[in-house]
């Protein structure tokens, strides 16, 4: 039986921040009120394509009971919040006037986190694009950079006098790929390469731009992103497999990566993307940022493959254990990903904004969710972050994925990813065993 680590937040510097994360449509419900805009997924679930047939009109019906949300977190220790902003709650049609209602919503939030001694960490973008934008071409068009520019302005102003540090983008490779390129997620299209090298680029200029407006709004923030980084490994060692992992590789991690901390297109891409990149764009997509979120769920095994966008699919990982998605479990990836990211990218400070697993956790006689596997996977998770700490990475908190059960986009309320359980029925909350893991981690008990 394997053995696994003792931990203790002792074994963390004194400041690490000890969180969870969560997204805006995912938890908040409440979609037509005071006076939010529609985003593409309300249009994509309209559509009927979301797995369960299910939507988020509700949710976790975060938006009438956040206080409830912020005490379970004020329970467990935590002292850091990730959480996103609605866009079209702030601007319904992407940009112009401003919704003041929307902001007075998250104005309670950071007051109560506040009150509650957790750090408000907020994320401008979580994939929730309002949908007037994309019918202007979305991250299709560089017609985007301006608006989001704009709403991030106009959410700093409102809130960046209690919020001190402000994410750009979340997860923009996933947006791209399966949002633009695959259609699995909203809006729904299947362009293959164009469409994600298309969607990944004006990602970065847009995020470039918000930078910059937020940084001339406020001084003394601390900015950043977050980032879905995998290593990305061939199947075999065949050369065309080995290719295809680093084809993978760039335009998974490199793109984003590339981008922002270096301000060039990675070198395998360049003939793909230079009917995209326009002069002086590798200058607007760099910025010197203060913290970067990385988002970790497992390595990436790719083979060649002729039939698929960069001639890349998918390869068998090499992993005895899967979570409820099917993704594997390799714990020691996320240590591989933070020591060669300290050693590629000059050891910047980072914190892991996502880290989590969905299991088909069932609610015993006595109403009690034990979730041993998900506390399984945090502790080896942690540990691995704990190890790349000692080992002089710059990381400087761990935020796990999620604070509560969620919709979790295309598959709708059929996956679980939450230390808390939600009965999507009655809007009970309970907390699961890897929560009451979390919380005795970080008080040391």
């Amino acid at each position: 039986m394997m053995t696994l680590p003792t931990l203790s937040a002792s074994d963390f510097p004194a400041d690490f921040l000890w969180g969870a994360s969560t997204s805006a449509y995912q938890i908040e419900g409440a979609l037509d009120v005071d006076g939010r805009g529609s985003c593409v997924w309300d249009t994509f679930a309209a559509a009927g394509k979301i797995q369960d047939g299910s939507t988020a009109a509700r949710a976790c019906d975060h938006f009438h009971r956040w206080r409830e949300d912020v005490l379970l977190m004020r329970q467990a220790g935590f002292n850091a919040y990730r959480f996103s902003i609605a866009w079209p709650r702030v601007l319904p049609t992407g940009r112009g006037a401003v919704n003041g209602r929307g902001l007075d919503f998250y104005d309670r939030l950071v007051d109560d986190l506040l009150e509650a001694g957790i750090r408000p960490m907020a994320c401008l973008y979580h994939w929730d694009l309002p949908q007037p934008l994309e019918d202007q071409g979305g991250w299709l068009s560089r017609g985007i950079v301006g608006p989001f520019a704009e709403y991030a302005q106009a959410a700093t102003r409102r809130l960046a006098d209690r919020v001190p540090d402000w994410m750009m983008l979340n997860e923009p490779s996933v947006v791209a790929i399966l949002g633009y390129g695959f259609g699995d997620h909203a809006p729904g299209h299947r362009l293959g390469e164009v469409g994600i090298l298309k969607a990944l680029h004006h990602q970065n200029l847009a995020q470039g731009a918000a930078l910059r407006a937020i940084a001339a709004e406020r001084a003394g923030l601390t900015l950043g992103t977050v980032l879905n980084l995998s290593p990305c490994v061939a199947h075999s060692e065949r050369p065309e497999d080995i290719a295809a992992a680093a084809c993978w590789d760039a335009v998974w991690n490199r793109v984003p990566l590339d981008g922002l901390l270096r301000g060039r297109i990675p070198a395998l891409l360049a003939d793909r993307m230079k009917d995209i990149v326009e002069p002086g764009d590798e200058a607007a997509i760099q910025y010197p940022i203060d913290l970067l979120g990385i988002n970790y769920y497992s390595r990436m095994t790719m083979k060649h493959d002729a039939t698929r966008p960069f001639g890349v699919g998918w390869g068998e990982p090499r992993c005895d254990r899967k979570t409820d998605m099917g993704w594997p479990v390799q714990p020691d990836g996320l240590y591989d990903l933070l020591m060669e990211f300290k050693q590629d990218y000059g050891n910047p400070a980072v914190y892991i904004a996502e880290n989590g697993a969905a299991y088909d956790d069932r609610v015993d006689v006595n109403g009690e969710i034990h979730d041993v596997e998900r506390v399984r996977f945090f502790q080896e998770h942690i540990a691995a972050v704990g190890r790349a700490v000692r080992d002089g990475c710059a990381v400087k908190g761990y935020l796990c994925w999620s604070l509560l059960d969620n919709f979790e986009w295309a598959f709708g309320l059929s996956k679980r990813f939450g230390i808390v359980r939600v009965d999507y029925d009655t809007m009970v909350r309970t907390p699961k065993d890897s929560y009451r893991f979390m919380a005795a981690l970080i008080k040391g008990e």
